[in-house]
């Protein structure tokens, strides 16, 4: 399924937003580290206490590791193997991110400090199930609310079929927070022998 022109612009339109965005977001954050098609930006968590399924606890000053796409590769990717292709490898890429991650935090020791990797998303479903995760509801009725309307604008934008999915799909597509602490992320992605070639840039 060929990209319209449309979408085209609309995702350059976007991606000069979100790259203005990442550039404030340096202000907001002690640093940004890069793990191929994962973004993990280090800040402290300013919401209330998290308490994790295997007991550990998120309070508020804590550090934490805020995980984003890379929504540009995404992007690539869709328009040059279309919607399904990609998003198989997309899946592929974030686990490969996940595993680089959790190397970097057990031998990095400006990671050493996060106690936790959040992110928020719509599609939870298979990224709880795929990667480790558990979810979190979002307290915040403001909150729920903007992220609910930014993400499925986000839907719409980079998914080939992301209007139609937004449509069908409805009320279930609901934003939840993601959250994995750093002893299950340890648990669930550490491996006895690492690759080499993995490769971590840090901004």
């Amino acid at each position: 399924m060929e990209t319209s022109y449309t979408k085209i612009v609309a995702q350059s339109m976007w991606m000069v937003w979100e790259n203005t965005f990442d550039f404030f977001t340096r202000f907001r954050s002690e640093s940004i580290w890069r793990f191929g098609i994962c973004k993990l930006v280090i800040r402290r968590h300013y919401g209330k206490r998290i308490e994790c399924h295997d007991g550990h606890q998120i309070e508020t000053g804590d550090w934490i590791g805020e995980l984003h796409l890379d929504n540009q590769q995404v992007i690539e990717l869709s328009r040059a193997v279309g919607a399904d292709r990609a998003g198989i490898m997309t899946a592929r890429m974030l686990r490969r991110g996940m595993k680089q991650i959790s190397h970097a935090m057990q031998t990095s020791p400006e990671l050493a400090k996060v106690k936790a990797i959040t992110g928020i998303t719509l599609l939870h479903r298979g990224i709880i199930h795929g990667l480790g995760f558990e979810q979190h509801p979002i307290t915040s009725k403001w909150a729920k609310g903007f992220t609910k309307i930014y993400l499925r604008y986000l839907l719409r934008i980079l998914h080939p079929e992301g209007k139609q999915r937004v449509k069908q799909a409805g009320e279930k597509l609901e934003p939840r927070m993601l959250v994995i602490s750093k002893q299950a992320l340890f648990d669930r992605w550490t491996e006895k022998d690492k690759d080499k070639n993995l490769r971590t840039i840090y901004i």
